[in-house]
């Protein structure tokens, strides 16, 4: 169940949080992971982590914000394997602030990392996945569906995600190609303490807890947690679905009064 033998990955932003989580168990289950992100030391961390523990995992530095880099990223891979299986586009930045606080150039830097970046992966990408198939996975978020607080630009790019989710759904049936996506709530990762410390310095307890409250299961989640639902989707096993966003958010969209 859940093998992943002799299948090749990409996951964009492995080199922390989610995609840290995505790459590790899916070099677990046996795929050969290529791991393409900026931050070079977190992803040269985890594709050294990979290996020790007898994976197969490889770091490209790639901005996917660039559609040169991220075309010869790929084209790198395809020289290398031959075949692209599975692509798990996490890459991602997040914004705090309301359209009146949000100005033009962090507008165009979140939509240029959130939505090109994804379009960038998937557009060098699909020729070389049409001959076998594949998955696509994309990690959207509970604020493309439910409205947050101060996160105008954010929402907006995480909505975009979801529509594009279902259009490389619907454009690729004949090529068995399956395209989903995930929308998770509040998780722990290294990007939630550097928010805190950040905006909440003295205060990280105490906001830690309050954001953590807002989930009714009582807690944000773990990167492992999104991991295992992003290895079934991208799995044989996931084969009669596509063009779904599946939404992992301790009943935060569902259960919040």
């Amino acid at each position: 169940m859940l093998d992943l033998n002799n299948k090749t990955s990409i996951v964009t932003g492995g080199g922390s949080g989610i995609g840290k989580a995505i790459s590790i168990l899916f070099a677990k289950q046996g795929s050969d992971v290529y791991i393409l992100d900026v931050d070079e030391e977190g992803a040269r961390a985890t594709a050294e982590e990979i290996n020790s523990g007898n994976g197969s995992a490889t770091f490209i530095k790639c901005n996917v914000a660039s559609a040169e880099d991220t075309s010869a990223a790929i084209n790198n891979i395809v020289a290398e394997r031959s075949t692209i299986d599975i692509i798990v586009n996490n890459a991602g930045i997040a914004h705090v602030g309301t359209i009146e606080t949000t100005n033009e150039s962090d507008f165009e830097r979140l939509f240029g990392v959130n939505v090109k970046g994804m379009f960038h992966v998937a557009k060098a990408a699909i020729p070389f996945m049409k001959e076998k198939g594949g998955s696509i996975l994309n990690m959207a978020s509970i604020a493309s569906t439910v409205g947050i607080p101060d996160r105008f630009a954010y929402s907006m790019t995480k909505g975009a995600v979801v529509g594009m989710t279902l259009s490389i759904a619907k454009d690729y049936l004949s090529y068995n190609i399956r395209c989903n996506c995930i929308s998770p709530a509040r998780v722990h990762t290294p990007f939630v303490d550097g928010f805190l410390s950040k905006n909440y310095p003295g205060r990280e307890e105490e906001m830690f807890k309050k954001l953590s409250a807002t989930q009714p299961i009582g807690r944000m989640g773990r990167p492992d947690e999104i991991a295992y639902l992003a290895l079934y989707l991208c799995s044989d096993e996931a084969s009669f679905i596509t063009g779904c966003d599946y939404p992992i958010d301790g009943g935060f969209s569902k259960l919040n009064n």
